[in-house]
């Protein structure tokens, strides 16, 4: 689903990511190379016009990922070592926009945010978002974690750990 039927059917996930992604400016994404290995790149997410874009430099290692397989998983930047701001991840796949007329207006609207306009050839993905997830440390080895998945209510749990791994507290 798209940003704006995730924002509908999980609102307070979708602020806890859209506020991580205006903070950093900066996710990690992670896609599945030729081999099958994982790749971890850094990204610039944009939530715009009801969508989640990826913008990417034209035939980068992460796009041509993206182009074979589709699958990919997009984490906020964590910058405290306690996590006490939360990550969040989003799973989904990568659709490859075509749109001209979007196209243009997102390069314009990055233009206006950043003072740099990518210019095509350029890779454009929206994220076709499958499931999401939200885990802040909470201090004496404490977790939130929040989760969802298309067709789903959000579930919170609280977890703990015991030297062992994690259990529900």
């Amino acid at each position: 689903m798209n940003w704006t039927e995730f924002a509908e059917a999980a609102p307070e996930l979708a602020r806890l990511a859209k506020e991580r992604f205006e903070k950093t400016g900066l996710a990690l994404v992670g896609t599945v190379r030729r081999d099958g290995t994982p790749r971890i790149s850094p990204i610039e997410p944009a939530v715009f016009e009801g969508e989640l874009l990826l913008g990417m430099m034209y035939q980068s290692r992460k796009a041509l990922d993206l182009l074979r397989d589709p699958r990919c998983l997009l984490h906020t930047i964590i910058t405290d070592k306690e996590g006490t701001e939360g990550e969040v991840k989003l799973r989904g796949r990568a659709v490859d926009v075509t749109d001209a007329g979007l196209r243009e207006r997102h390069a314009q609207d990055t233009f206006v945010r950043t003072g740099w306009r990518p210019e095509e050839p350029f890779h454009l993905f929206s994220l076709d978002i499958e499931d999401a997830a939200f885990v802040q440390y909470r201090g004496g080895e404490r977790q939130a974690v929040k989760t969802w998945r298309v067709g789903h209510p959000v579930e919170e749990k609280a977890r703990r750990w015991t030297g062992s791994g994690y259990v529900d507290a």
